[in-house]
C-alpha cells in the first residue's frame, strides 16, 4: 500500500476530526492533489500529517484547502508518563517532518488539541498563534444560554417575534448571501462555488452537515449558515447574511439553533474563529472559551527571496 491507501486505513480506526479525514481531502483537494506521510512503530502508523500539494510559479507548496480550519499532525492516543509522552511526541514528529517532500513553503493551521510544537522549531519552522472560540461542552443548553452576553440574548429573542428557521439544503441561496457579505465588505469570496458543492455532497452522503435559514413573514431570507460535525465538536464553516436586513439579530438565532442542534449530534461547538476585531468580538459574545492553537510555517530560501522582493516592489510603488 502506498501512504494515502495506508491512511486511510489508519483513519478507520483512530479518532481523527473531520478536517483531517480522507474524505474530507478528496473533496476539498481539486485533482486529488493531497498526499500524507506517515510515523510508524513496529509497521504500524500511529502518527500522520496530510498536507495539499500545490505548484505556483515554479514553487512548491505544502498547505491546507481551502475551507478547512486545521490540518497539521494526527496522532495515536500515547499512554504512560507525561515525560515520556513528549519524548515520543519529539521523535513522531522529527519523523514526520524528515518524510515531507521539499517544499519552498509549508503553512498549516495545526488543531488545537497539538499544544508542542518545539520539535517543528527545533527544525527550523515557525509559529504564530491564532484563536478560535469553542463551547467546550453542549450538554447543559441552560448554561450554554446563561453563558450568553445579555445583548445576544436580546438579539436571539427579537429574532424569534418575526422570523422563521428553515432547516433545509438550499444551498444556493446560502451562497448567494456569502456572496452578498463579502460584496459588502469590498472582498472576493476566498473560494469556490464548485468547491462548496463538492463539501455539501461528501457532507450530505455522511449526515454530517447542515444548512440553516432565517426568514421573516414575507419570505426574504435574512442569513443563512452551514455547519458540519464529527463526533468531538461541529464546526461553523461558513455563512452570510443580507446587507439590508442586517439589525434583525438573524445571525445570533441561527447560532443558537445550531447550537441546539449540535448538543443532539455532538459534544463540543467551534465557531473557528477569527483574527478579525469585529468577527472576534461577535463570537466572543457567545461565552465561548478563547482557545489558542498553532500556524506553523517555514519557507525555503528561494521563497524568501521572492517574499523579500515582493515586499521591496511594494514598499517603492507605495512611496510614488
Amino acid at each position: 500500500m502506498n501512504a494515502k491507501e495506508e491512511y486511510r486505513l489508519f483513519a478507520t480506526h483512530e479518532r481523527l476530526n473531520l478536517f483531517s479525514q480522507p474524505w474530507w481531502l478528496d473533496a476539498v483537494c481539486e485533482s486529488n492533489q493531497w498526499n500524507v506521510v506517515l510515523a510508524k512503530k513496529e509497521n504500524k502508523v500511529i502518527a500522520s500529517m496530510p498536507y495539499l500539494l500545490r505548484f505556483k510559479f515554479g514553487l512548491k507548496y505544502l498547505i491546507s484547502p481551502p475551507l478547512t480550519q486545521t490540518l497539521g499532525p494526527c496522532i495515536c492516543k500515547l499512554d504512560g508518563k507525561y515525560i515520556n509522552n513528549l519524548a515520543q511526541q519529539k521523535n513522531i514528529f522529527n519523523n514526520l517532518i524528515a518524510e515531507l517532500p521539499d517544499f519552498d513553503l509549508f503553512c498549516q493551521n495545526f488543531h488545537y488539541s497539538i499544544n508542542n510544537w518545539l520539535p517543528f522549531y527545533w527544525n527550523g519552522f515557525t509559529q504564530t498563534t491564532r484563536y478560535t472560540y469553542v463551547i467546550d461542552s453542549l450538554h447543559d443548553l441552560d448554561e450554554v444560554w446563561s453563558n450568553f452576553k445579555g445583548s445576544i440574548r436580546s438579539d436571539i429573542r427579537k429574532a424569534q417575534k418575526t422570523l422563521k428557521i428553515r432547516d433545509d439544503s438550499n444551498l444556493d441561496k446560502l451562497l448567494d448571501l456569502v456572496k452578498m457579505t463579502f460584496e459588502r465588505q469590498g472582498l472576493n469570496i476566498p473560494y469556490s462555488t464548485s468547491l462548496v458543492h463538492r463539501i455539501d455532497d461528501a457532507c450530505r452522503i455522511r449526515e454530517s452537515r447542515k444548512i440553516l435559514l432565517a426568514e421573516d413573514a414575507k419570505q426574504r431570507t435574512h442569513a443563512a449558515i452551514y455547519i458540519v460535525w464529527d463526533d468531538d465538536s461541529a464546526y461553523y464553516l461558513i455563512g452570510g447574511g443580507d446587507p439590508e436586513l442586517r439589525s434583525s439579530g438573524a445571525m445570533s438565532l441561527l447560532l443558537w439553533e445550531a447550537i441546539k442542534f449540535s448538543s443532539k449530534v455532538t459534544n463540543k461547538f467551534d465557531f473557528e474563529g477569527s483574527m478579525y476585531e469585529s468577527i472576534e468580538r461577535f463570537f466572543r459574545a457567545f461565552g465561548a472559551i478563547q482557545t489558542p492553537y498553532f500556524r506553523i510555517r517555514k519557507m525555503s530560501k528561494r521563497m524568501q527571496f521572492c517574499m523579500s522582493s515582493r515586499d521591496i516592489v511594494k514598499a517603492i510603488f507605495s512611496s510614488e
